[in-house]
């Protein structure tokens, strides 16, 4: 029997502001570059810092979950985000969300361990520039300053009042993740683009 199901390509939330977050970059002149990171793998896990499974999860994925309050650890390319004393986010390249699941949970075998998959949850916007820093700071309540928020750091918060997680890249030059729920995306793009007007 034939295949009768039809194919729908993905849309990520932000796919149809994607050439006005480009044209704000070439805009600015290279003082923020504004872009969707669609389709990033996310994973929540919980589980008890102190038992077994985390060190286990650590070796499974080569990735050891941060324990410091909101830092951040990156290996390869997965990402580990501190989020509270049991919580943690792992992101990695798009697709490889059941990947990194499965990989937790046989790591965790018996352990009480918590695995979610919240990939279609978020998306996530790429801020960068030099002026990165001071376009967030129109509507972050942080404090952005390196010495504050540097690189490797991380802070569930808002911005422009949209709940986000909001992460400091920590390779030279790679500026902010700002990961915003699906259905507040669209209005956070808008709000960007209309702050970033300032350094065009």
């Amino acid at each position: 029997m034939a295949d009768t199901a039809l194919s729908v390509p993905r849309r990520s939330p932000l796919s149809g502001a994607a050439d006005r977050l480009a044209a704000a970059t070439r805009a600015s002149g290279g003082a923020v570059r504004l872009a969707e990171l669609p389709f990033l793998a996310q994973v929540n896990v919980r589980l008890d810092a102190k038992g077994g499974a985390a060190d286990a999860i650590a070796l499974a994925l080569g990735l050891p979950l941060p324990l410091e309050p909101n830092t951040v650890v990156r290996a390869g390319e997965l990402t580990a985000l501190w989020l509270g004393p049991d919580e943690w986010l792992v992101v990695g390249p798009p697709g490889t969300q059941q990947d990194v699941e499965s990989r937790i949970r046989a790591a965790a075998g018996a352990e009480p361990v918590s695995v979610t998959d919240v990939s279609a949850q978020r998306t996530t916007l790429l801020v960068a520039g030099p002026r990165a820093r001071d376009l967030l700071a129109h509507g972050c309540p942080l404090d952005l300053h390196p010495r504050a928020f540097g690189a490797g750091r991380c802070a569930q918060t808002t911005l422009a009042r949209a709940q986000i997680v909001l992460v400091a890249r920590d390779e030279p030059g790679t500026g902010f993740w700002v990961l915003v729920r699906s259905s507040f995306a669209g209005y956070l793009a808008d709000w960007l683009l209309d702050a970033a007007a300032e350094y065009v």
